[in-house]
This record gives C-alpha cells, sequence and structure tokens, in this order.
C-alpha cells in the first residue's frame, strides 16, 4: 500500500460538483491499494498515519500527532501511485489492486483510523473527483507498507 500525506490546513473532495469530504487541519492521504496488499498493510499504514509527528509543538518542532493536534484525515483512494511510468508515455496500471479489494482494504485503512478516534473524511472510490488543499510547511510525505515491514 502506497500514500501520499500531505499536512493541510484544510483539504476538501468534490464528485460532480458535490462535496464528499471536507477537514481543517490534518492530514490529506492520498491512498493507493497494490496487488498482493493485505489486511496487514493497510494495519501498519493506518497506525503509522496516525502516530506520525508532523505537527508543531509549542517550540515549533514536528513533534505532534495527528490526534494529539486535534487534526482530521482526508483519505482519497488514488491508484495511481502504483503506475509504472518506465516504459513508454502512457502508465501502466498493473501493479495496482483490482477495484474490488482495493475498495475493501482502503475501507479497512478508514475503519481502522476511526477506530483509533480520529475524525475521518473520504473521496468516493472509483469516482473522478476534485481535490482541493492547502498544503500546511510544505509538509508532503510518502509511505510504502512494502518498505516499512
Amino acid at each position: 500500500m502506497r500514500a501520499v500525506v500531505q499536512r493541510v490546513s484544510r483539504a476538501s473532495v468534490t464528485v460532480e460538483g458535490r462535496l464528499a469530504g471536507r477537514i481543517g487541519a490534518g492530514l490529506l492521504v492520498l491512498l493507493g491499494v497494490g496487488q498482493g496488499d493485505t489486511a496487514a498493510d493497510g494495519d501498519y499504514l493506518a497506525d503509522k498515519l496516525a502516530g506520525l509527528r508532523v505537527f508543531p509543538d509549542g517550540a515549533g518542532v514536528m513533534n505532534r500527532s495527528v490526534a494529539e493536534a486535534g487534526g482530521a484525515l482526508l483519505v482519497v483512494s488514488q491508484f495511481t501511485l502504483y503506475g509504472d511510468c518506465r516504459r513508454g508515455r502512457r502508465p501502466s496500471y498493473t501493479e495496482a489492486a483490482p477495484p474490488a479489494e482495493a475498495e475493501r482494504l482502503y475501507e479497512h485503512v478508514c475503519a481502522r483510523l476511526r477506530a483509533a478516534g480520529l475524525e475521518v473524511a473520504q473521496g468516493v472510490f472509483r469516482a473522478m473527483m476534485d481535490v482541493e488543499l492547502v498544503n500546511d510547511g510544505p509538509v508532503t510525505l510518502l509511505l510504502d507498507s512494502r518498505k516499512g515491514f
């Protein structure tokens, strides 16, 4: 599982002009599910997201998690994180998980974050979405569950 994580002062996602999810300060998570990913990958990623210390403490040092900062998460499915651009000019997405499996694991990560007591907003799986954000910092991180075990 892969994620692009951005610390934001606000973020939202709309589908066909309708608001699907919105947060104030927190983390925007673009989440991709790959072939062979399991619930263990989702657990690892959710735990990592919940505990990332990327919010400033009183001294301005990135030392607080999203929960400690009183923030929320906006999680948006993003199969294109598995786009392979090594050959030609059109990415190949053969490394992305099939939609049914990807949706199951995407929902698993969101449920795991909620179970940790976090506020979680979501995009709409398999929809064309407009994502707006104000990156705070900027702080942008890449996470990959296969590099964490």
